[in-house]
């Protein structure tokens, strides 16, 4: 009877634990480098849905061979199943609420400004994206 008792007790606190912590994250954020339009579109995704599922914040940069994803200029090709493009869907992030950042060394070594790039997409502030990623109350993601 103590065994089953106790067995009963650990359960339950794992089960309350696991709901606590899952409604104590804040959000998202994730780290976009790939030029690869299929690791791009599944950031997009997930953040989406992180947005609009589960009403969490996303917090996004975009660096590397990904930057031009964040240009007005760029225009990616629909893929399936869902026949969107990863530039529709990061559209689809920025108008949920989704923050997106481009790191500070794309834009002058592209030979681009800030004025190419898509409204609501702003220049990061690493002190600033750093503190996001050590919040242990946000879920970190790389592509």
């Amino acid at each position: 009877m103590k065994k089953i008792l106790a067995s009963l007790c650990f359960a339950s606190v794992l089960l309350t634990s696991t709901v606590v912590s899952a409604d104590q994250g804040k959000g998202l954020n994730v780290m976009l480098t790939s030029a690869d339009r299929q690791a791009q579109m599944m950031a997009m995704v997930l953040s989406l849905q992180t947005l609009k599922k589960h009403n969490k914040e996303v917090n996004m940069v975009i660096c590397g061979s990904a930057g031009d994803l964040a240009l007005k200029e760029t225009k990616t090709k629909t893929m399936k199943p869902a026949d969107k493009s990863p530039t529709m869907l990061l559209n689809a992030v920025l108008k949920s609420g989704g923050k997106i950042e481009v790191c500070p060394l794309y834009l002058p070594n592209a030979g681009k400004t800030a004025e190419d790039l898509i409204k609501g997409i702003t220049v990061a502030k690493p002190p600033v994206v750093a503190s996001r990623f050590l919040d242990t109350d946000y879920s970190n993601l790389t592509y």
